[in-house]
């Protein structure tokens, strides 16, 4: 004969196989909020409450590069002074690093 028998399926899997089967990717979710989104959200956490706590005076680096004491802090901008009498201003989300104090006179 040319054409094979056609059979019915198996009978449909139990609901534990079901479970069973969708445990691997619960498991890489999870896994997944652990290892990435989580620490993301700590390091977040810290910058935000990094900038809320700036204050005139501090040293700081932007994520530009530059390296400056802070002359003047608004809501959303910061005033800079990058060298002796240069001030230059820029938005406050850039400050990247708070630096101890005394850094930028070792550089």
């Amino acid at each position: 004969m040319l054409i094979s028998n056609a059979f019915a399926a198996a009978p449909a899997s139990s609901p534990t196989d079901a479970l069973m089967s969708f445990l691997p990717l619960a498991v890489i979710a999870v896994l997944f909020f652990f290892m990435i989104i989580r620490p993301q959200m700590k390091r977040a956490k810290d910058l935000r409450s990094m900038l809320e706590s700036l204050q005139k005076g501090d040293e700081v680096v932007t994520s530009g590069g530059q390296v400056g004491k802070i002359v003047k802090i608004g809501e959303q901008f910061i005033s800079l002074e990058i060298a002796d009498g240069v001030v230059t201003h820029v938005q406050k989300a850039t400050v990247q690093t708070l630096l101890p104090k005394g850094t930028i006179k070792g550089l």
